[in-house]
């Protein structure tokens, strides 16, 4: 465990993890600070009083006096005034290095462009139905830190590339990179530059599982595992077999379950089992556990969900396919009995929205889309139409309707130019079906 006592640490970015930051700190007996380049930050109301605060940009002063800088996910280390501190020889990291710091309990970390939730949550619900106290927390919206305060048996951590950034004592028992697929292209300088963020989550782990269909996934040496094992459809340790038409999860030769039993459905989610699979037994949860809760678990709000069915038609909410690459995981082995309506459209983050084009220019696949680049996505097909807003879009699309037909919100851009939040466009686009 690090010591932080008379240290002077400023924690920049408020919100539920700076808080934590905060927290952690004080009671290590630390001289902090808090920065926040918002006017007002949210969870302001929560800080100590006596703690210094200053809001609406960054304090260079404040940076320099620093012995650490604990800075939010959110803000980039490529940041002037924080290149300035580093040159400086302040050290810079994040709240999951002071987490890593401090456990001695295995690790199972988690990133990639697309799925990490769904995987988080279902090892984590694996390692539970095994018996085991399960600390789950990090990009899922529980900080990390906050998991100090109980006892676990286990650590289950989604981690961001924007966390993996200033992140250096990870040493996972397993850790995975699901995909990688353009997102925060905004930040990056390129694809290479954004993979080699997520890479640095297979440093010093134990065991790494890698996507068998994504070589962008695999270690490049320069930061490695002990022992690897992949998942994929075919061709891997974790694997999906077709046999007269129906499919099993597979470990090697051995079944582990039909997929008609696996509560999660489609190709994409059958990986995420795998990939799922795969972690647990790394860290040698019981396999009566892991079938539990793949008979069990129903996947998470916002993520391929059931919206609303009426007059024959599902609506399914995909508000959390935020990127390009999770989008295409939805669309791909998607099944329809009628036509499908597609709604895209929010902030593209810089993203090349070119791969999608082949998948959704089809005459049974009509598009309506809305936003800050509906107009860039409207381009990529012939049956498209442009709108300002995603309820313009559903007011058009509602009498166009069918029995056998799919709505399907899966914007494969972020919300924020429209939306508090990804979660408040599902919310809105679930009541706007059951409008039907």
């Amino acid at each position: 465990m690090a010591d932080y006592q008379n240290k002077k640490v400023t924690v920049i970015g408020l919100g539920k993890t700076g808080l934590s930051c905060v927290d952690f700190l004080v009671k290590k007996q630390a001289n902090v600070r808090v920065i926040d380049t918002r006017q007002n930050p949210a969870g302001v109301d929560q800080l100590a009083p006596h703690i210094p605060l200053h809001t609406g940009g960054l304090n260079q002063d404040w940076l320099l006096e620093s012995d650490i800088i604990v800075i939010s996910p959110g803000l980039a280390v490529k940041t002037p005034e924080i290149q300035t501190a580093l040159s400086a020889g302040v050290e810079v990291i994040g709240d999951i290095e002071l987490f890593c710091r401090e456990v001695n309990k295995p690790i199972v970390a988690i990133t990639g462009s697309n799925g990490k939730s769904t995987v988080t949550t279902l090892v984590s619900e694996m390692a539970k139905a095994a018996g085991l106290r399960v600390g789950m927390g990090g990009n899922i919206g529980i900080p990390a830190l906050s998991l100090l305060e109980s006892e676990y048996d286990l650590y289950v951590l989604e981690l961001s590339s924007f966390q993996l950034e200033t992140t250096y004592s990870l040493k996972a028992a397993v850790a995975t990179v699901l995909n990688v697929s353009e997102d925060h292209l905004n930040r990056y300088v390129d694809l290479e530059d954004y993979r080699q963020a997520k890479l640095k989550i297979y440093h010093n782990a134990e065991t790494a599982v890698i996507n068998g269909e994504d070589l962008l996934t695999k270690e490049d040496g320069k930061q490695s595992a002990a022992r690897q094992v992949s998942f994929a459809e075919n061709n891997a340790d974790y694997w999906l077999k077709t046999e007269q038409g129906k499919q099993y999860l597979m470990a090697g030769e051995s079944v582990i379950l039909p997929c008609d039993e696996v509560k999660i459905s489609g190709r994409h989610n059958y990986m995420n089992a795998l990939a799922s699979v795969a972690l647990a037994q790394a860290v040698g949860v019981k396999m009566d556990g892991i079938l539990t809760a793949l008979r069990t678990f129903t996947g998470l709000d916002h993520r391929f969900q059931l919206a609303h069915f009426a007059n024959g038609v599902r609506w399914i909410n995909d508000s959390k396919a935020t990127n390009v690459g999770s989008t295409v995981a939805a669309l791909t082995g998607l099944h329809l009995d009628g036509k499908l309506h597609l709604l895209l459209g929010g902030d593209g983050k810089g993203a090349d929205f070119s791969e999608l084009e082949k998948l959704i220019n089809k005459p049974e696949i009509l598009c309506y889309c809305f936003g800050q680049d509906g107009a860039q996505l409207a381009k990529l097909s012939a049956q498209s139409q442009l709108f300002d807003t995603m309820e313009q879009a559903i007011n058009a699309l509602r009498p166009r309707l069918a029995s056998g037909d799919m709505v399907l919100l899966s914007p494969a851009c972020a919300s924020l130019d429209q939306f508090s939040s990804f979660e408040k466009r599902g919310e809105e686009f679930t009541r706007l079906a059951q409008l039907s």
